[in-house]
């Protein structure tokens, strides 16, 4: 089998080693990457970093943030018409 030496950055080696399985070779690694990561977005989730990555990321925390707000004032309405309820 022919092989070939490509230069990585040291960040992309850390990726690479964190997804690598068991005795599996780094060349089998990348080939099951590769593999499957074809036609399905699923697999891609979480890949982004850099400015996408941060910029996903900061969308994400706000909209949670929007959420547990609108959902912590929802329990705030239910919890007084309980109480106004129990007061009739």
């Amino acid at each position: 089998m022919a092989t070939k030496n490509i230069g990585i950055k040291e960040e992309v080696y850390e990726h690479l080693e964190a997804h690598k399985r068991g005795d599996e070779s780094f060349s089998d690694t990348i080939e099951r990457l590769l593999e499957s990561s074809e036609g399905d977005w699923r697999t891609n989730f979480g890949f982004l970093d850099g400015e996408a990555g941060e910029s996903l990321a900061e969308a994400v925390k706000a909209e949670r943030e929007r959420f547990d707000a609108d959902t912590a004032e929802r329990q705030r309405e239910i919890v007084d018409a309980l109480r106004e309820d129990d007061r009739e």
